[in-house]
């Protein structure tokens, strides 16, 4: 309901607070029908020791301020205007007694707007007050209906219309009605800061059938023409009623199925298929299918069919069966982790009846389950033993399925104790085995030499993977002056591994330290035994090959970083190449080199410098592919 002031409560409040200071009240907003007129309550206040002879005042369309030129809608020194309001406003108060009500006639669009009132008191004492009222013209009465209408709860309408014209008072009647039962037509004036408001209300209990119903009312003016009509459809609100739903439905595996659900409600329901939980399909609609092309097992179980909204609910269930054998089992792929990881593998099939669930590895059984759709592996702090293939087995009564996954572990670098170094005559051949995850990088250093190298340079470096064993082999051909220190170094993303490979065999080669200075004795005897044995076969008159020549055998040669300073170019010719590429397509024995200089090429020997270098490294490194 609402309810009605009797006592005109703006005017006491405007009247009780005159005082002392400039200061208007007026409505904040007011409306009126087009073609109409409004009257726009006004009061004023002023310091009073101004005690002014004659007030005058002026109001103006939209600004407050003069030296904006607004439109002049009344003023009293001179009755100028703005063509709008020509003919169109007076002043129904006395500005003596501080009434400033404005009463505006003939009304058209053009007049919405702002209404400021401006005091002159003549002099200085002017006052444009920024309080303001917004007056709205409409051409159609409001219809208010309640923000919900639910059938079998009486409801109250409401048709509202402004009745701020002293000239003109509108009458309202109801459009419609029939069919609502007997309305109760009650008239009302309310007061609303300082405006007038005519109100008629129609009580009636909606139905379902109501929904959608056409209400109107309308207002008229006697003795005019003037007619103004409004209308509003009724939202009768009610929950939802599931009128249409299959029964039971039995299915062959492959064929099509097609369950309908259908509801009445208002608002229109949110209509769910669900299976299990599981939401198949939503709309909000009267109706819903769920289509089943070619059903799989997988789709047996019961359907239910929800419909719901703000105002209820309603749900009904439909049964489908499907007998199959299992599905392929599906497992959560293959899963790579981190050696000291958990790994979790879930394997999960659908069969009706429920199948055996099994998971084994290397015919071992891991984890194993009796009329379930899902087994989960947990496999703590895996190592590199758990690496490998893994197989899961579903089965009942109708068959078999098998799938097959792969557990790949990750781990660091560790180097086998198979590693070592052997010595054989002139040859040096170290092993380093590596077990890792992923594929590691090796290389062998020399430190002593300052010499590393991997099997990247394929002319020196063989290596070999199997499963995650790794074997690189380091052949050392040449005769030198100390045994070398080998380190094989292994790492990929997880660490580094380090092993200084040891010596094994019983025929190890005979190592001997010299120095710059024994170097060249060194190379002053050999010298001497050169020509002494040149001179012994020429009184023997013994024609024979050279113990040395020139170009079959190359001097000490190193890996493809380091080069000797001034070595003689022929060492580094084709026929070297090709018959190293030849030595080396040799299975079983490695190639021979040997470390000598012929006598010809006594002349050439390097550099002080260069021999040096030599000394350091003493060896010819070089690695045979096996």
């Amino acid at each position: 309901m609402i309810f009605l002031t009797a006592l005109p409560l703006f005017w006491i409040m405007i009247s009780a607070s005159r005082g002392g200071h400039w200061g208007a009240w007026m409505p904040s907003s007011i409306s009126a029908f087009e073609g109409t007129c409004v009257s726009i309550p006004c009061r004023f206040d002023f310091p009073d020791e101004l005690r002014p002879a004659v007030v005058h005042g002026v109001w103006y369309f939209n600004s407050p301020y003069p030296k904006n030129y607004p439109p002049v809608v009344f003023k009293s020194r001179t009755q100028v205007v703005h063509e709008s309001f020509q003919g169109r406003s007076r002043l129904l108060g006395d500005l003596g007694l501080r009434n400033c009500t404005l009463l505006l006639s003939s009304l058209s669009p053009e007049l919405g707007g702002k209404y400021y009132f401006r005091g002159d008191l003549g002099g200085y004492n002017q006052y444009t007050f920024s309080e303001h009222s917004v007056l709205d013209i409409i051409n159609t009465p409001n219809i208010v209906v309640p923000p919900e209408v639910v059938a079998g709860t009486e409801v109250e309408v409401s048709c509202m219309v402004p009745d701020n014209c002293p000239e003109l008072r509108p009458e309202l009647s109801w459009l419609g009605h029939e069919g609502l039962g007997e309305p109760t037509v009650l008239g009302r004036l309310r007061e609303d800061e300082g405006t007038w408001v005519q109100v008629s209300l129609l009580h009636f209990v909606p139905t379902r059938e109501a929904n959608g119903h056409r209400l109107g009312c309308q207002a008229s003016f006697p003795n005019t023409t003037m007619q103004f009509e409004g209308y509003a459809s009724l939202d009768v609100k009610y929950p939802p009623v599931i009128v249409e739903m299959n029964s039971s439905v039995e299915a062959i595996e492959g064929s099509h199925v097609s369950l309908l659900c259908g509801a009445d409600s208002n608002p229109p329901p949110l209509l769910t298929w669900m299976r299990d939980g599981t939401v198949l399909r939503e709309a909000v609609a009267e109706s819903l299918f769920l289509d089943l092309d070619e059903v799989t097992p997988g789709e047996d179980g019961v359907y239910a069919c929800l419909a719901e909204n703000a105002y209820g609910q309603d749900n009904r269930t439909v049964g489908l069966s499907v007998m199959y054998a299992p599905w392929k089992p599906t497992v959560n792929g293959t899963v790579v982790a981190v050696e000291g990881e958990t790994v979790s593998i879930l394997c999960s099939t659908q069969s009706n009846p429920d199948p055996i669930l099994t998971i084994f590895k290397e015919k071992q059984i891991l984890a194993t389950v009796i009329y379930e759709s899902e087994l989960q592996l947990e496999l703590p702090a895996v190592t590199p033993e758990d690496d490998g293939e893994y197989w899961c087995v579903a089965e009942n009564q109708y068959g078999q399925r098998a799938t097959a996954f792969n557990l790949s572990v990750e781990f660091a670098p560790m180097i086998l104790l198979e590693s070592h170094c052997a010595a054989a005559r002139d040859t040096v051949q170290c092993l380093c085995v590596v077990k890792a995850n992923p594929e590691p990088a090796v290389a062998f250093e020399l430190p002593s030499r300052n010499v590393t190298v991997n099997d990247t340079e394929r002319e020196f470096v063989y290596s070999e993977r199997s499963g995650l064993l790794l074997t690189s082999i380091l052949t050392l051909r040449g005769q030198a002056q100390a045994p070398p220190r080998v380190i094989c170094t292994s790492r990929n993303l997880y660490g580094t591994k380090s092993l200084e490979l040891p010596f094994q065999g019983a025929h190890r080669l005979m190592w001997a330290k010299i120095g710059p200075v024994g170097a060249v004795v060194a190379f002053a005897v050999l010298i001497a035994i050169v020509c002494y044995i040149t001179q012994t076969r020429r009184k023997k008159n013994v024609t024979e090959s050279p113990s040395f020549s020139a170009g079959d055998n190359p001097p000490v040669l190193f890996s493809s970083d380091f080069r000797i300073s001034g070595a003689p170019e022929k060492y580094e010719s084709e026929r070297r190449l090709g018959s190293e590429r030849r030595l080396l397509g040799l299975r079983g024995e490695p190639p021979e080199l040997d470390l000598s200089y012929s006598h010809s090429d006594l002349g050439k020997r390097p550099t002080k410098d260069s021999y040096t270098l030599t000394e350091e490294l003493a060896e010819y490194a070089e690695i045979r592919v096996k």
